[in-house]
């Protein structure tokens, strides 16, 4: 559960999924966050929209968490998705499906968003939505944050001082972009502490296995890649199952030794695929 992370009490293992983009395949979603019950994650967050679109689907998935898998869901929320009247009518509907938990996000830019639209939102930032939510919700807000830097931040110590407001705003905890190289989240924890940030922070990880994958992965994180996962890419380019085995491990190893730094908690990035989500619980 959520209180055990915010607790101190162990690490938490929480997934993160998507609604499909295409209608036809929402309904398959429901087996799958079956299937992902099955291996009894603390949480499970559901982002709003594939690909930062809005498929209205979000509270949907989150509400089966909830109430048929009686697993925290953490919904989340855009700010270039939502007007306050649009925040009011989303906390409205949460708060029916008996929904507590939130991610609020500045989200990226839709594809079909206007520049008058997105110049016009109300919420700039994810510290505007949580200073907001805090103010008239009984909503536990979660944030994220980026181990090596948000790629629109200036630089390193703006983007920590961005952070550290977003938490004094009332982010109860946090869950980082993802990140293949472990010393950089030890680092980044560390001037976090040193900032005074003192919520939970769980680390994501994505595990890679297509060579396709990563590309956007590291577009969308800003993640730099370690030579040992390059090496991993360009040995198996040719080999997709073994590949995906690989990636598997790779995640893993990251898992592991995340665990033994005492780690607040893990948030893999599952991607909807249960197999490789499966083998990753599996191990560690």
């Amino acid at each position: 559960m959520i209180q055990d992370l915010r607790n101190g009490t162990k690490t938490s293992l929480s997934f993160e999924v998507f609604p499909p983009k295409k209608e036809e395949e929402f309904h398959n979603i429901f087996d799958r966050l079956d299937d992902f019950a099955k291996l009894k994650p603390d949480f499970i967050s559901c982002t709003y929209g594939a690909g930062g679109s809005k498929s209205g689907k979000t509270i949907e998935i989150a509400s089966y968490i909830q109430n048929k898998l009686h697993i925290d869901a953490v919904a989340h929320m855009t700010c270039v998705g939502f007007k306050q009247a649009d925040l009011e009518q989303n906390c409205a509907m949460l708060q029916r499906e008996g929904i507590g938990h939130v991610l609020a996000l500045r989200g990226d830019r839709p594809r079909d968003m206007t520049d008058e639209q997105f110049n016009g939102r109300e919420f700039f930032y994810a510290s505007d939505m949580v200073r907001y939510l805090k103010a008239h919700t009984q909503l536990c807000i979660a944030g994220a944050c980026y181990p090596e830097k948000h790629p629109e931040a200036e630089n390193a110590a703006s983007d920590l001082a961005h952070l550290k407001q977003k938490t004094d705003e009332g982010v109860s905890f946090l869950i980082s972009q993802l990140f293949f190289d472990n010393d950089s989240f030890y680092r980044f924890r560390e001037r976090a502490v040193q900032a005074g940030i003192t919520v939970p922070i769980c680390a994501g990880i994505m595990p890679i296995t297509a060579v396709g994958q990563l590309g956007t992965s590291i577009t969308l994180s800003g993640s730099t890649v370690p030579g040992k996962l390059s090496d991993m890419l360009e040995a198996y380019a040719r080999k997709p199952e073994e590949l995906r085995k690989a990636g598997v491990e790779y995640a893993v190893g990251q898992i592991l030794d995340l665990k033994a730094h005492g780690v607040d908690g893990i948030h893999v990035y599952t991607m909807n695929r249960v197999k490789t989500t499966a083998e990753i619980v599996a191990q560690i």
